[in-house]
């Protein structure tokens, strides 16, 4: 498992797909402050809640410079309905053979109900305008984990 990042550090550049089958590369962001966040699955519940409510902050972290791409090892057709179910308006990207989720630390062993487990850990990760981690966050929970996160950013 790769260490966890920290803030300072370079961001690892990827280029994914989204759920329409576009490419979406980090680096092509610079210069733009950029919240990558990783989720375990598609149309779960607590993958859903956690969506639904960056969808419904769209706007102000938009408007605060932010752009928001959702990463987990969906293929593109579950991302395609999770995005249409859920009116989901940003990048759904699949990292199918998690590539990315280790790069960002965001893969490995987590405690899941008592059971220590492999899997996705919920992850948020802050990228400034040059490409460095502003805030890493690791092992965060789904309900009002964006309240949370906008009030770290100084957004609320």
């Amino acid at each position: 498992m790769t260490d966890r990042l920290t803030p300072g550090d370079t961001a690892p550049d990827f280029t994914l797909q989204d759920q329409d089958g576009a490419e979406h590369t980090l680096g092509a962001l610079r210069g733009r402050k950029v919240i990558v966040y990783f989720y375990p699955a598609a149309s779960t519940p607590g993958c859903t809640t956690e969506a639904c409510d960056f969808r419904d902050n769209m706007s102000s972290l938009q408007a605060a410079g932010y752009e928001v791409l959702g990463v987990s090892k969906d293929e593109l057709p579950a991302l395609k309905r999770f995005q249409h179910e859920q009116a989901l308006t940003f990048p759904l990207l699949s990292d199918p053979d998690l590539a990315v989720h280790e790069a960002y630390a965001a893969w490995g062993e987590k405690n899941n109900y008592g059971k220590v487990v492999t899997g996705t850990i919920r992850s948020t990760i802050v990228v400034d305008e040059d490409g460095r981690v502003e805030l890493p966050l690791y092992n965060v929970k789904a309900t009002g984990h964006v309240a949370s996160l906008r009030k770290k950013l100084g957004l609320v």
